[in-house]
């Protein structure tokens, strides 16, 4: 794993701008701290900062052969396979890496080398050859990439930071930045600073002379689903079984991220079949909070750990947290740099994760995760709940839902009207809805079930990729993700609804496919969301915070803000228990004054 950075100018010679593409790739350092290259060719700039995983000694980049340079995030799980094949072709490997097998797949196929990859990456490869560079990302959009063009070329990196550090792109956050930052709705190719783009999940941007063209290498497709339900258990089972394999090779200590729910408790079980010692294996607690049972949450995930721990022998760490780790400013600071956006949904979860990575990192490199079952397997209530099903908008933000998502009630109601939020989610839905594959003669209800799971993977779980990656990797720490492995995506996406919910419960495929596998208590345990702090504390301490900025009077958020309702929050009384969900507005106007600090945003609504 690695962050990358890059910079093509056709009309220049980038030799006189060493120190300006060092710095944009140095802000990769905690994505890479293992080392640092760079190649800089004529009107081409290539940074890396690398977090050696695979080959310690021979997978340096940017990597260089006949004309072909590659600076390259990721893994590619099936780059053995690869390489014997390119072998077969006549090619010769002077190291054990996965990233000459990409670079040499590149040579062998060109960009169609994209659609024999399995794995999650992201990646600038300057072909000298036909002055292009190609940039690309993974199907799922597990690795993030983003890119900025200039007048005669681009900049492109891992993370906005990555461009942010050259001078040509400006930091302007315009009205529709600012409704990215504000619906929890990840729409694809856009990012909060104007200018800016993100490569898409399965997207291939080349960048030439003649300027920038797009291609989707892959995308969702509907098929006739032609397993009985015995078939497709035992599929899943196989599929997800291999996934979780080749996602423990690594040359450095591998771990699981195990919660206790369905989905990370199979993998944990998956991983310890196929290690030959103990799996080890971390959880995330709040030290000194008694948990009480809300909306959101109806049981604590300690039990189920250790019912798991207890039934696969896993080596386990509970992490603890505290509200003041959590309100820690180099936390919160170390968060901000690495999210580059102000969070703004359940803003305790991104410091939470953030002190969590930063645990397992001391004992770990790599860690594999649940992340992504719930959209692909129906896990969320949405996905049973008829009045989110018939919505015409995105599931998660009707009212059964959308509360939970809530970050603008502090705003100025003016801005927010100015913002046209209902406008903007009700072109943005019928966008997605207009993508999603069809399958013909499937009935009305298997059709919007369908497009429920499209909408979850194409416009839900990119932000929770994203703040588990930029999480991860601020720490130095590889988190790979099973789910995500785009063989299962294809074959469950096109499982019939009737199918994955057989026994009227939430992922009931994959409940099944992995039964043999977990503990009783596991298996019959409802869908329970992350962890947040329940502490009074922690509320408290937001509230101190946001009036110390009321009473200086210049921070840079104020302007956005409602006062009125400010002071109502500042004033209200000290909670016995604290609901993430309720602290929505609170969090957001705490980060985003952070973010309009930090990064001298111009703001022009």
């Amino acid at each position: 794993m690695c962050g990358i950075a890059g910079w093509v100018d056709f009309g220049r010679d980038l030799s006189a701008e060493r120190g300006t593409a060092r710095a944009m790739t140095e802000t990769m350092a905690c994505r890479g701290p293992d080392d640092s290259g760079l190649w800089i060719d004529g009107p081409v700039a290539l940074g890396h900062r690398r977090l050696a995983v695979i080959d310690p000694e021979g997978g340096r980049q940017p990597m260089v052969d006949a004309g072909v340079a590659i600076t390259f995030c990721g893994e590619v799980y099936n780059f053995g396979e690869l390489r014997a094949r390119l072998i077969g072709h006549g090619h010769r490997f002077t190291t054990r890496s996965d990233t000459e097998v990409v670079l040499r797949a590149y040579r062998q196929w060109g960009a169609a080398m994209a659609a024999r990859l399995n794995g999650m990456y992201a990646m600038g490869i300057w072909d000298a050859g036909r002055r292009e560079l190609l940039l690309l990302r993974d199907r799922m959009g597990v690795k993030p990439l983003y890119y900025y063009p200039l007048p005669d070329g681009v900049l492109f990196g891992s993370e906005p930071k990555a461009i942010l550090a050259n001078p040509r792109a400006r930091r302007r956050l315009d009205a529709d930045g600012l409704y990215e930052i504000l619906d929890m709705v990840k729409t694809p190719e856009r990012t909060v600073f104007t200018g800016m783009a993100e490569v898409r999940p399965g997207q291939l941007v080349r960048v030439g002379r003649a300027g920038i063209s797009k291609d989707r290498y892959w995308r969702l497709t509907a098929r006739e689903h032609h397993d009985d339900l015995p078939t497709t258990i035992s599929t899943v089972r196989e599929i997800l079984a291999d996934t979780v394999d080749r996602q423990l090779v690594a040359d450095v200590p591998v771990c699981t991220l195990l919660s206790g729910g369905l989905d990370s408790s199979s993998v944990t079980a998956l991983a310890a079949r196929a290690l030959a010692g103990p799996v080890r294996s971390f959880s995330v607690d709040f030290a000194g909070e008694r948990f009480e049972a809300d909306a959101v949450r109806g049981e604590s995930d300690a039990p189920f750990v250790r019912d798991v721990v207890d039934h696969v022998g896993a080596d386990h760490t509970e992490v603890l947290l505290d509200s003041d780790g959590l309100t820690d400013e180099r936390v919160r600071a170390a968060v901000l740099r690495a999210a580059d956006i102000p969070p703004a949904y359940w803003g305790d979860m991104w410091p939470s994760l953030y002190l969590l990575f930063r645990a397992v990192r001391e004992r770990s490199t790599v860690a594999l995760s649940g992340e992504a079952a719930d959209e692909l397997f129906g896990g969320y209530r949405w996905f049973r709940n008829p009045a989110a099903i018939a919505a015409a908008t995105f599931p998660w933000l009707t009212s059964g839902s959308a509360r939970y998502f809530g970050g603008a009630s502090l705003l100025d109601p003016g801005l927010v009207a100015g913002l046209d939020i209902p406008g903007r989610r009700a072109e943005a839905y019928r966008a997605a809805l207009a993508e999603a594959p069809v399958l013909p003669g499937e009935s009305a209800d298997e059709r919007r079930m369908r497009e429920i799971t499209y909408l979850n993977l194409t416009r839900f779980l990119q932000t929770l990729l994203d703040r588990k990656d930029r999480m991860s990797m601020a720490t130095g720490l590889e988190v790979r993700v099973p789910f995500c492995d785009h063989r299962l995506v294809e074959y469950v996406f096109n499982v019939p609804w009737r199918m994955k919910s057989f026994d009227g419960r939430e992922k009931s495929l994959l409940r099944a496919a992995v039964a043999d596998l977990l503990p009783l208590s596991v298996r019959e345990r409802r869908k329970t969301p992350y962890p947040a702090t329940q502490s009074p504390a922690y509320e408290r301490a937001l509230c101190d915070e946001l009036g110390k900025l009321v009473v200086n009077g210049d921070a840079p958020v104020l302007p956005l803000l409602d006062m009125a309702k400010a002071q109502q929050v500042i004033d209200r009384p000290t909670r016995a228990v604290s609901l993430p969900y309720d602290r929505g507005g609170l969090e957001l106007a705490l980060w985003l004054n952070r973010w309009l600090e930090s990064y001298q945003v111009t703001i022009d609504l």
